[in-house]
């Protein structure tokens, strides 16, 4: 086949999956979230496939255990998160005032350049409407979900579906996977599923990996902040665990959100740097015990391109965008490698 018979081949299955999930993402959530679930256990079946272990009752086993785990999250962290959020809720407008009544000398002098009468005030109002109009939505919402707000229908689909697609998913893995590999085209095989086994590395290390990365800084965290006494240290640390999908990320808005509230709580600089002191301690043994020992080299992605492409696939296609973003990411990532090695040894190039 030329390159331009092969281009419209691969941009025409790009553009069926792009439809596909445009038309169904109302009802294709469970059933990403259970494939996930599924590719995420999946070294746990081929383990136990290798003691001869039956794959339905070995995935009867898996999914039961990993039911019982998540049970026991849920059960640890929602109740004081919810407290903590609508606690949050209450208190911005205070916590506001607060801080702006340190701030006050700095927006003065801002106020004499500016020649603004109630500068201050206007900033402040503003601040405090939308940071407030944000805090409340979100405990409207966390509260409306938990007094069964959302359509209970949707929320038992959910519940029944995601663990059925999770099931038959890791019996089927192998057949799948061995059906896939099935379609590729014969005359270019050996290279193509050369860079399908490059984009499931780069997806099994962050799914793997990242997701194994935030849950133990989620955990230290939200222990350590608690034991700290920062005030919502618990609710921050969860907060800054989950955002560590984002490398980086969930740390820099941590520390910051963290000093901020002990800031406020106690005005003590002692009390800060000890806050802050968490936050680089957890961020060093991400950077040099946790990640490369969980990860290791198989990521490979930038954190500012995971972040776009987080904030675009949910800008597009909401949660299941979100869902599908990082898979879509590291397979454009490998893709584009793979192109411009090529473009490297070509005709253009030299």
């Amino acid at each position: 086949m030329k390159l331009r018979d092969q281009a419209i081949f691969w941009l025409a299955i790009a553009a069926a999956l792009f439809l596909f999930v445009w038309l169904f993402s109302g009802v294709l959530l469970p059933f990403i979230v259970g494939i996930t679930i599924a590719y995420l256990l999946n070294p746990l079946m081929v383990r136990m496939g290798k003691h001869s272990i039956p794959r339905t009752p070995a995935a009867l086993i898996i999914l039961v255990l990993f039911g019982v785990l998540i049970t026991v999250l849920a059960i640890l962290t929602i109740p004081p998160l919810y407290k903590e959020t609508m606690d949050l809720a209450e208190t911005a407008p205070r916590y506001i005032d607060s801080l702006w009544d340190r701030m006050q000398p700095y927006v003065e002098i801002v106020e004499r350049n500016v020649d603004e009468e109630n500068l201050d005030e206007n900033i402040r109002d503003a601040i405090k409407d939308n940071i407030s109009g944000a805090l409340g939505a979100s405990s409207a919402l966390l509260e409306s979900i938990l007094n069964g707000g959302i359509a209970l229908i949707s929320f038992f689909t959910f519940l029944v579906v995601t663990p059925l697609v999770a099931f038959f998913m890791l019996i089927e893995w192998q057949n799948l996977t061995q059906w896939v590999y099935g379609l590729l085209p014969r005359h270019n095989y050996d290279a193509t599923k050369e860079l399908c086994d490059r984009i499931d590395y780069k997806i099994a290390g962050f799914i793997r990996g990242q997701l194994l990365v935030a849950l133990i800084l989620g955990i230290v965290y939200a222990i350590a902040l608690s034991v700290a006494g920062l005030r919502y240290g618990f609710l921050i640390g969860v907060v800054a665990g989950l955002l560590s999908i984002i490398p980086l990320f969930g740390s820099i808005v941590g520390l910051l959100v963290g000093v901020i509230v002990a800031w406020l709580q106690t005005g003590e600089f002692t009390y800060v740097a000890l806050i802050a002191a968490i936050f680089m301690f957890g961020q060093f043994l991400e950077g040099n015990f946790i990640s490369p020992k969980v990860i290791g080299d198989s990521v490979g992605l930038h954190p500012l391109w995971i972040l776009f492409a987080l904030l675009a696939g949910g800008s597009l296609f909401g949660i299941v965008g979100m869902l599908l973003a990082v898979p879509v990411t590291a397979a454009i990532g490998v893709l584009g490698a793979a192109a411009i090695a090529q473009y490297k040894t070509s005709r253009y190039y030299e």
